[in-house]
């Protein structure tokens, strides 16, 4: 068996590996006692709360309603985009891309069927064997309990999974249907399709979480209702990190691949001949679409866990639990109607601005319904709050201070967009000077006029979302003292919670990305210009004038326009992974100090373990930012030298043969997988090594790993964002495509590449999944004896050091055997020299 042969065996060997491994260390634990947790958490019956008249639990039903109408309202329009008009080329090639997209999703669902193997064996032992929920307090056998929460840690997954799938079917509908209508002369479809699409997209997605969460609320006994959430979180949280993971890696392979072609053979970008371009295409998919998807279902999902958790750890009053409860889920249900109202309003107003316009700012409609879906939020968040808790606990004026604090993070949804457009936008001045830098000095100016972007990006971003956080805090600080314990976690959980009040909108602007992406291809691939009397032809089945330059004119510049709202939502996502962590992490600590009444002085940097916990964390930040990007670089050298040897451009007018095309796809999958492997095993064993090491160590790590991780992920994003659309003034502004100035872009959009389609963005599941997992792993670890839990630590760490060896040594590119003997030689004495 060959070297490469060995590695490429992911689930063989390794997997049955690991299974002993794991089989090896559920088998050192034993049950024992320890303070409340998760297994306690227990929901409190919501028909005892009055809220409007009624009951808090037809209110939530009502919202479940309400949020039916949400999923009908993606769906309608998925029709409506299905049946729009499209040339049959055009597609053909779409079809083309969905089937790659379909056979890469079947292909990660069995992958991650396999890594739930892991999550699923510790949610039995932990329910099942060592903190099971008492039949006597639930009335429910304890296996039965187990079985459905391991039931909804697949409904977790298998929602990140549908709501993925159901993004890509919409994404590889609308691509070529705006393609398409781009060549009837004016830029209105080219905006309006991929806009409604990701509207689809996002108001199917929050509905889908929210009616799945209402149902847990609603339908599922109280006393197992919160470890429901908690399965579920963890469920929804693996799905979004292998598919947000895999699909940064898959991308960017295929990205890399196809574009460094634009250079070495000086083709045009999207050119038919090259056989990594509908890789390019799946890849568009996988990572900016079916990766974002996932992440957003995840995102939203884990947030209202976080909350439910705080409530009801930190909260004494059941009464006040029930308000609380009932206030976040009616805020939930309120924001699928301001998206949807939002949405309208600025299509009838964008639509009478410029549905008749020759040329307009792509970038101008999404930035207004942005801010008008934000004013209008906020309007509701208050005018809701008024209504629903008047009277909190006793207080008059929570309603108000609540609004307030959602407010801060409804703000941040809004503001924070616009920072990011001061960076990556095609018109913004730091993408203007890497331009003029790459004019005089290439590449390398380049590549360090973009580094200069995204560190000064990271500051404002901070500063912004610390401000933000500030003002949340200060609120929190006129809470009634006896209301909650740690109102300043509660306060900035619900900051989280204001960064999604526009989840429908936010996911929207996300997913108008790769539809205008993929519409720029699908023109180049369908090659409809070259195609015989098309004009007449078109004119006789269409009635339509076609303009080819304009057309393609407009892609192009859509196409930047979605670069940067892709970028937009980046920092809104890992902003509220941060933010949200923190009210997880509470959980942790809440159980630790048996409710802020013991070894607080431990939480401190005073105390050793928590400070190197600290430092620990900022290091598994950057071995993930390298090993991510090691099995890009890697992968996408296998795809450049396949594409080399096989792209014919011979005749001038031959398409990449359909089997080349698949094998590029093929080894993007192969190296996704691998990387993905890697990355989940060393997360999985190094949660539960540091947990089992010292619990106020993994408390500072923890901490450690939401903060370098926030500031790791703003930089790489912004500065790949940038980057991308330096390039993309090149093709458009200037129309200077095959220069060397145009190489010179190239080469720093490629090295963006990864930084914000591959590691910044899978900062998100990353740190959530570790602290939902994290949850769990600590209460595993406090039940164990001291040497039983040294034991545990040192084997889970051995095997996750393995994994790391292995994200380089399996993952990197093979040196070659002359370079190799060159090196050794380096330093002897030319032959004839000696002496």
């Amino acid at each position: 068996m060959t070297r490469e042969t060995r590695r490429s065996d992911v689930g063989g060997s390794w997997g049955v590996r690991l299974a002993a491994v794991v089989a090896g260390l559920l088998g050192l634990l034993a049950p024992a006692i320890a303070a409340a947790g998760e297994a306690e958490l227990t929901l409190p019956d919501l028909h005892k709360v009055q809220v409007l008249g009624t009951s808090g639990y037809n209110l939530l039903l009502a919202g479940l309603g309400i949020c039916v109408l949400g999923m009908l309202f993606g769906i309608v329009i998925y029709g409506r985009l299905r049946n729009l008009p499209v040339h049959k080329a055009m597609r053909e090639i779409s079809e083309l891309i969905y089937e790659t997209c379909k056979t890469y999703l079947m292909t990660q669902g069995k992958f991650i069927m396999a890594l739930w193997v892991f999550i699923c064996t510790v949610i039995v032992v932990y329910f099942g064997w060592l903190r099971p929920i008492d039949p006597a307090h639930s009335g429910i056998p304890v296996f039965a309990s187990v079985a459905i929460i391991v039931g909804f840690s697949l409904v977790g997954i298998l929602g990140s999974y549908t709501v993925a799938w159901f993004g890509i079917r919409v994404n590889t509908f609308a691509n070529s249907r705006s393609a398409w209508a781009s060549m009837g002369g004016k830029p209105w479809p080219t905006y309006a399709i991929p806009l409604q699409a990701g509207m689809s997209i996002g108001m199917l997605l929050i509905s889908i979480e929210l009616v799945i969460m209402l149902g847990i609320l609603l339908f599922i006994p109280g006393q197992i209702a919160g470890p429901c959430f908690i399965g579920f979180a963890i469920g929804e949280s693996l799905g979004a990190a292998a598919l947000r993971i895999a699909g940064g890696i898959f991308t960017k392979i295929a990205d890399i691949g196809s574009d460094l072609m634009k250079i070495v053979f000086k083709i045009k970008e999207d050119d038919a001949r090259n056989p990594g371009v509908i890789a390019d295409c799946t890849g568009d998919n996988a990572g900016d679409s079916v990766g974002p998807t996932a992440d957003g279902f995840e995102t939203y999902g884990v947030t209202g866990v976080a909350l439910i958790t705080f409530i009801l750890l930190a909260v004494p009053s059941e009464a006040v639990q029930l308000l609380l409860l009932v206030w976040i889920f009616v805020m939930r249900v309120m924001m699928v109607i301001t998206s949807a109202v939002s949405y309208f309003i600025n299509d009838a107003v964008a639509r009478a601005r410029y549905f008749k316009a020759d040329k307009f700012n792509f970038e101008a409609p999404l930035t207004s319904l942005v801010w008008l879906t934000s004013i209008i939020s906020v309007g509701v968040t208050y005018l809701a709050s008024y209504l629903l808790i008047p009277n909190l606990g006793g207080d008059l004026q929570m309603w108000w201070k609540l609004a307030t604090i959602i407010t801060c993070g409804t703000l941040a949804g809004a503001i924070i967009p616009e920072l990011v457009k001061v960076f990556t936008s095609t018109h913004s001045k730091h993408v203007r000077e890497i331009l003029t830098a790459s004019k005089e000095g290439g590449a390398s100016l380049n590549v360090l006029s973009g580094l200069v972007a995204g560190n000064f990006s990271a500051y404002w971003m901070g500063l912004a979302i610390a401000s933000l956080m500030g003002v949340a805090y200060y609120v929190s600080t006129t809470f009634p003292a006896e209301m909650m314990m740690a109102p300043a976690v509660f306060s900035f959980g619900l900051v989280a919670f204001g960064f999604l009040g526009m989840g429908p909108v936010t996911i929207a602007v996300d997913s108008y990305g790769p539809v205008t992406d993929n519409a720029q291809s699908v023109y180049e691939l369908s090659m409809i210009e070259s195609a015989p009397d098309v004009k007449e032809a078109v004119k006789k089945d269409f009635h339509t004038e076609v303009d080819f330059e304009k057309a393609k004119g407009f892609l192009e510049e859509n196409d930047g326009a979605g670069n940067t709202f892709k970028a937009t939502a980046k920092p809104v996502l890992i902003g509220t992974a941060v933010v949200g962590a923190t009210t997880l992490i509470f959980s942790i600590i809440m159980l630790l100090t048996d409710g802020l009444e013991k070894n607080i002085e431990k939480l401190s940097v005073l105390h050793a373990p928590f400070l190197l916990g600290l430092i620990m964390g900022g290091a598994v930040i950057y071995w993930f930012t390298g090993a991510s990007i090691q099995a890009v670089s890697t992968g996408a050298y296998r795809a450049v030298e396949f594409i080399k040897r096989n792209i014919k451009l011979e005749g001038g007018g031959e398409k990449a043969s359909i089997a080349d095309s698949k094998k590029v796809v093929e080894i993007c999958t192969q190296y996704a997988q691998k990387g993905m492997f890697n990355i989940f095993i060393v997360v999985f064993f190094t949660t539960l090594a540091f947990a089992c090491l010292n619990e106020y160590f993994f408390i500072g790590y923890l901490i450690s790993i939401a903060i370098f991780g926030l500031y790791q992920a703003i930089f790489m994003a912004n500065t790949g964002g940038a980057w991308d659309n330096a390039k993309k003034l090149v093709e458009t502004e200037l129309a200077a495509k095959g220069t060397e100035l145009h190489a010179a872009c190239v080469v720093g959009d490629t090295v963006g590449d990864p930084f914000k389609d591959t590691s910044s963005v899978a900062m998100n599941p990353i740190i959530k999944f570790t602290t939902l997992f994290g949850l769990l792993a600590v209460e595993l670890a406090i039940t164990l004896p001291s040497r039983t839990r040294w034991i545990a630590a040192g084997a889970a760490f051995l095997v996750s050091l393995v994994f790391v060896y292995r994200s380089f040594y399996s993952m990197r590119i093979p040196v070659e055997e002359k370079v190799e003997k060159a090196t050794a030689d380096v330093g002897k004495p030319a032959a004839g020299c000696a002496g």
